[in-house]
């Protein structure tokens, strides 16, 4: 099995939420900082806000940040947020498969046993759990880029026999 872009950017932007919990983080920001495209991005924290993972602020001091406390998210929301297909194989969808020998084949019992144990793990982490070492991550992500205002100083007179 593997998983989709969609979802490992999600697990990223939530991860980095957790990091940076109670603060907003711009999704330009964390385009940035995951080297990432703000299309994608901009999806996956629409999705995340519909799911209820995430808030959205607009605005000047506007941004996305998590809805619930990191320890309460578990990386199974996660990927049921942004995940819409565990069918391991083609029997786990009995109104679609045409698999000659599911009704005499024990491997979607062994394999739903195995998706089970998968998200019994998953349960069982938090975003918390996904940052304890923060500082680490953080030196991680690519730098922020920082936007420089200048501000022009006003053109002064020279006096009388300066230049």
């Amino acid at each position: 099995m593997k998983l989709t872009q969609y979802s490992d950017l999600g697990l990223r932007l939530l991860m980095y939420l957790a990091h940076r919990y109670g603060e907003p983080v711009t999704i330009q920001e964390a385009c940035d900082r995951f080297a990432v495209s703000k299309n994608h991005m901009v999806k996956i924290s629409h999705q995340l806000t519909r799911e209820g993972l995430i808030l959205s602020t607009r605005g000047r001091n506007g941004g996305v940040r998590l809805a619930r406390l990191p320890e309460t998210i578990t990386v199974e929301d996660a990927l049921r947020a942004t995940e819409d297909n565990f069918e391991l194989v083609e029997c786990f969808n009995a109104a679609q498969s045409r698999c000659v020998i599911s009704g005499d084949c024990n491997l979607s019992g062994v394999l739903d046993a195995a998706l089970g144990a998968f998200f019994s793990v998953l349960r069982q982490t938090s975003l918390a759990d996904l940052v304890v070492n923060g500082n680490a991550l953080e030196k991680a992500l690519l730098p922020q880029t920082v936007k420089i205002s200048i501000t022009p100083r006003a053109r002064v007179k020279p006096a009388p026999g300066e230049k």
